[in-house]
């Protein structure tokens, strides 16, 4: 009777933490710079992986739910709690990081985006260090011969939570602004040193958009 009551509260809880993170998303006034980007690619039919940070991960989850991604999220109880929302909202969900289950899934990262799946990545997740572009968003690229597009995102009214990414959770009916980059393409014939050179440069400019993001 017991585990009943636990597996009804956690239904509930789950229940309700989505429709809170559903109210508060559809309350923000969204501005979307360089949208074009998305359009283009989109009419072309042609699939991409989008990478930005861990702690501004809410805005971009939310505004392309529904668009034929995959996701990748952590083995964690947190990882569990994302994975819930996101095929919430219509994300095929794959769980690993790069300390468990990290080749597995990109693997699999790979053969979606190889079938026409777009792929959306938290390149400092799920632990960090803040801000520190991982490989795999890069290598999920190069290895499916689609090209990245890193976002910045920006609210005006936020609070940051004591997590080690700051995770930002925007105020309701705050302003909040999402800046997409120019598709990035990565030749496949690269070298090892070449395509660390090419990580490097998206952390460089992934920083560089958020940091252009905050000026709302």
């Amino acid at each position: 009777m017991k585990k009943v009551k636990q597996n009804l509260l956690r239904l509930l809880g789950n229940f309700f933490l989505k429709s809170a993170i559903n109210l508060l998303c559809k309350s923000l006034k969204i501005e979307k710079v360089n949208q074009e980007v998305i359009d283009n690619l989109q009419q072309k039919n042609q699939n991409f992986v989008l990478a930005f940070w861990h702690s501004t991960m809410l805005l971009p989850w939310y505004v392309h739910r529904n668009q034929n991604f995959a996701a990748l999220t952590s083995l964690s109880k947190d990882g569990d709690l994302l994975a819930r929302q996101l095929k919430s909202w219509n994300y095929k969900v794959v769980r690993g990081s790069s300390s468990k289950g990290g080749d597995v899934a990109l693997g699999i990262m790979v053969d979606l985006a190889k079938n026409k799946n777009s792929i959306a990545i938290t390149p400092d997740g799920p632990r960090g260090p803040v801000r520190r572009f991982k490989a795999g968003a890069v290598v999920t690229a190069k290895k499916s011969g689609i090209p990245v597009v890193l976002v910045g995102v920006g609210f005006n009214k936020k609070r940051k939570l004591k997590s080690w990414d700051g995770f930002e959770v925007p105020k309701f009916f705050s302003r909040a602004k999402i800046v997409y980059s120019e598709p990035i393409f990565i030749n496949s014939e690269l070298s090892y040193d070449e395509t660390s050179e090419i990580i490097k440069k998206c952390e460089q400019l992934l920083n560089e958009l958020q940091d252009f993001a905050l000026n709302l």
